[in-house]
């Protein structure tokens, strides 16, 4: 046997063992976001690549707001998987709201991997126009 087969026998191992690794080790990622406001209230965009709606759960409780998502990478029927580096990512992130936002009335949507989620502010915390009255 020489230098270049138990080298290669030693990365085979190696991939191996880090496929075990990785299989028993979920990866968590920080999905990155955009948030706009208005005087209407705050629309927040997030990216979710892979996800699917049966894989997403938004929760608010409080003034907590949490995103998690699973990630789904779909293998074709006919192959089989022989080595893989791209773990599927378990996505999450957690916001603390302003008790100016109607946390009843938020409105959700995913498409294209980018969730978008509306939440409006309550009636009594928008901005108004004062009356003046002249005496």
């Amino acid at each position: 046997m020489n230098d270049t087969t138990q080298l290669t026998q030693r990365e085979q191992g190696a991939v191996t063992r880090d496929e075990r690794e990785g299989a028993a080790r979920p990866v968590t990622v920080v999905p990155a976001v955009d948030i706009f406001e208005d005087s209407q209230g705050i629309t927040l965009w997030a990216d979710l690549p892979g996800v699917t709606k049966d894989k997403l759960e938004v929760n608010v409780h409080d003034s907590s707001l949490s995103i998690e998502a699973q990630a789904v990478v779909p293998t074709p029927q006919d192959l089989r998987l022989q080595y893989a580096e791209v773990r599927v990512p378990h996505f999450a992130r957690t916001f603390t709201l302003s008790p100016d936002f109607d946390t009843s009335r938020i409105d959700a949507s995913l498409k294209d991997g980018v969730m978008k989620l509306s939440i409006p502010r309550r009636e009594e915390a928008r901005p108004r126009r004062i009356e003046i009255k002249a005496s």
